[in-house]
């Protein structure tokens, strides 16, 4: 969706892109990361490994949370100054995974939410991001609930279908909502 939205003129701001960008090698966030989980989350390339990460963080609540504390606070400040950096009249788009789970739907002018059911999202997970389906279940388990996104949603998408589908609806609320 955020793609679709570029391509139609939105300034995206990527909060996934810019969770890699503050715990990149040589950065503060980084260093507290490793302070908090241990060496253990290093490749040998001194670069956070993920996977690693993951399975630390996504059985346990507290870990999750402390990793959230870490990397939220940075997100959010370098989203903020992304976003002061664009034109005046130009739409951003906060591309934002865990909205719901940080609080900060209240933020946004409109909020918009595509939905998939589990088995969708695991099947994706699973093929794109070569996640092991218990991992894939684990992620999506530790994420807020498909009633939670709702209750925050302004305009709702739903993404089962083909790519051209999910334009359509993406090329409809850019029309009628974003930019009419």
């Amino acid at each position: 969706m955020a793609a679709r939205l570029a391509e139609l003129g939105a300034v995206v701001i990527d909060s996934d892109r810019l969770a890699r960008e503050v715990v990149a090698p040589g950065t503060d966030g980084l260093a507290e990361v490793v302070a908090r989980f241990g060496p253990e989350v290093l490749g040998p390339d001194g670069a956070l490994d993920r996977p690693a990460l993951g399975k630390l963080v996504f059985g346990d609540d507290a870990a999750r949370r402390d990793l959230e504390a870490i990397i939220h606070p940075r997100v959010r400040a370098r989203a903020a100054e992304l976003a002061a950096a664009a034109p005046d009249d130009a739409v951003i788009v906060n591309d934002v995974p865990l909205l719901v789970e940080a609080g900060l739907a209240g933020q946004y002018e409109l909020v918009i939410v595509v939905f998939a059911d589990e088995a969708t999202r695991v099947t994706r997970l699973v093929r794109d991001r070569g996640m092991a389906e218990a991992d894939a279940r684990a992620r999506i388990a530790a994420q807020a609930t498909d009633e939670q996104r709702r209750a925050v949603a302004d305009v709702s998408i739903v993404n089962e279908g083909t790519l051209e589908q999910l334009h359509a609806q993406v090329d409809d609320v850019w029309h009628t909502r974003l930019h009419p």
